[in-house]
């Protein structure tokens, strides 16, 4: 992991405080193209009674970047995100053709912080065991920076 990715993972994580702020859920991720360039961003709206539900912010920045860019440059695209995707998050890295996912939080980690809170039902799915079950090879880094990734979570789930 070099700067550049860590920069990136740090401004998942930024995003993340931002949603908080926001009153969203404090999640938040965005696509690198294999140049460097981010091409997508996006914070959770999954936060009742106004979200949706499955707007967890890593589908939607792997779909806006899916309607960005062709699909040979998602291949070599990066999902850099503040926690590690949910099984329907991984579902849709897999079906848009992002080649790479960099995650800070991961699920264990995330379930210690929110608990039973029902806004989160955290699965205890690792999101490489769902990539493992795929036709194509997704590269997983993480957790990353688990502590920084933390912070915009600590108190928000009580």
């Amino acid at each position: 992991m070099d700067d550049t990715e860590l920069t990136h993972l740090r401004a998942a994580i930024a995003l993340a405080a931002e949603a908080r702020a926001q009153g969203r859920h404090p999640f938040a991720a965005l696509v690198v193209d294999g140049r460097g360039r981010v091409i997508s961003t996006a914070m959770n709206n999954s936060r009742p009674p106004s979200g949706d539900p499955t707007q967890h912010a890593e589908l939607c920045a792997v779909g806006a970047a899916a309607r960005t860019v062709r699909p040979d440059e998602l291949a070599d695209a990066t999902l850099f995100t503040s926690a590690e995707p949910c099984a329907m998050c991984a579902g849709a890295v897999y079906w848009t053709g992002v080649g790479r996912v960099v995650y800070a939080l991961s699920e264990s980690r995330l379930l210690e912080l929110t608990g039973d809170n029902p806004e989160n039902p955290t699965f205890a799915l690792p999101c490489r065991e769902v990539f493992a079950r795929g036709q194509r090879a997704i590269e997983v880094h993480g957790p990353l920076l688990e502590e920084e990734a933390a912070v915009p979570h600590i108190g928000f789930w009580k």
